[in-house]
């Protein structure tokens, strides 16, 4: 038998890295939703670094702690030079969160887009230090081995003028301050599917929740995005596990000239230490507070706050559509946390939205009732196979010999 052809996937995290492996053979249009083969390293970084793969126990990790990632990333070769066996390596598709102004496709990495794009770093300091990091110890090890970076940023390159303009001095447009969106492999996954679920219903208004550790919303047209949460980056809009989402400039303004932060402080406050940790103080996940919150007033600030800022930006996002035909969840919490869906549904009941509570708490794909004027659904996110397709789609054209 002929060896197989394969892509890879790299989802790389400050604290884990995500990675898949599909089958490449039938090219775009037979590439399958689900990879052949993957997993995660989590925790990197910590006191218990783990190695999941999808068809093997978890395993713990002994990483370098002078170079927990780099170790991270060696023990990920390991992994799937020994899964690939005889298959071959078309290349390697990397989520890289921020593309900057000018990357709306997937491009064929080398040194000088790599140092393009670490220029961006300070916009996206959770994930895009750490694609590079990865992108950086291949393109040195395996030189000819094709990379592509899939930009979250590129979805969003059909926002209209007045949604990317930030109210400051047009110089600071043309130097690139402006709202930008993230969460776009995601989202892009949701403009394939939604059409394939929903029909004619999927090209109107539609509101998509990815909600996950980070969150945004974002309202597509013609599955299109119009409008988004996020903007100039990945702090911006909703409350998130750790981030704080949208927030007073003047707050910031405060803490630096009044209580004598530091931006490295402030960063590190607005990154790290705010969101549902900051005011609960005890976890940046709803699946932990949920149940905490009747005998803990911060656990239920923290989730009531949560939910607000979600309906909030909702509602405005539904101003901008004029109106909403379909309402998306999709990401860990958006998938997984029925409460939470259901207490967001309930802040946008003014819609005409009615829950199948019963069918929300199956997770059912449809959640929405009989009758609901908004068609409510629950989908799981696939970012890994949008960036395969794109790798694909960029390469097999031209593709020289796959390397193993």
């Amino acid at each position: 038998m002929s060896a197989a052809t394969r892509v890879a996937v790299l989802n790389c995290g400050s604290s884990s890295i995500k990675f898949a492996l599909f089958d490449a053979d039938g090219g775009v249009a037979g590439l399958a939703r689900r990879p052949r083969w993957g997993g995660r390293v989590e925790g990197i970084g910590g006191p218990a670094p783990r190695l999941l793969l999808s068809d093997a126990e978890p395993r713990a990790l002994a990483l370098d702690p002078a170079a927990p990632y780099h170790a991270a990333l060696e023990t990920l070769r390991d992994a799937m030079r020994e899964r690939l066996g005889a298959d071959r390596l078309l290349a390697v598709a990397h989520r890289v969160v921020h593309g900057g102004a000018h990357h709306a496709a997937p491009l064929r990495l080398d040194a000088a887009l790599l140092a393009e794009l670490r220029a961006l770093i300070p916009l996206a300091p959770l994930h895009q230090p750490f694609a590079l990091e990865a992108i950086e110890v291949l393109l040195r090890e395996r030189p000819t081995l094709p990379q592509i970076a899939c930009f979250d940023t590129a979805f969003h390159h059909t926002l209209p003028l007045e949604e990317q303009l930030l109210p400051l001095p047009w110089s600071a447009y043309e130097r690139g301050l402006r709202r930008y969106g993230f969460h776009g492999l995601s989202y892009e996954y949701q403009a394939t599917v939604l059409p394939e679920r929903h029909g004619d219903r999927a090209r109107g208004r539609v509101l998509v929740a990815h909600l996950g550790s980070g969150a945004s919303l974002c309202a597509m047209r013609g599955l299109r995005s119009v409008a988004t949460t996020m903007g100039f980056s990945a702090l911006d809009g909703l409350m998130m596990g750790t981030r704080c989402g949208a927030l007073d400039p003047g707050a910031l303004l405060y803490l630096m000239e009044q209580e004598g932060l530091s931006p490295h402080d402030v960063g590190q406050m607005l990154y790290h230490e705010a969101g549902l940790l900051g005011v609960s103080g005890t976890s940046a996940e709803p699946r932990v507070l949920l149940p905490r919150e009747a005998g803990d007033a911060r656990a239920a600030a923290a989730l009531a706050l949560y939910v607000r800022r979600i309906v909030r930006e909702a509602g405005a996002l539904v101003a901008v559509l004029g109106g909403l035909d379909l309402l998306v969840f999709t990401a860990g919490i958006g998938e997984h946390q029925p409460e939470i869906r259901s207490r967001v549904c309930a802040g946008l009941a003014f819609l005409g939205l009615r829950l199948d509570e019963a069918a929300n708490a199956r997770h059912e794909p449809l959640i929405s009732a009989p009758g609901s004027a908004v068609r409510v659904a629950v989908e799981p996110a696939n970012e890994e196979w949008v960036a395969a397709r794109h790798a694909l789609a960029l390469l097999q054209p031209h593709a020289g010999p796959a390397e193993g």
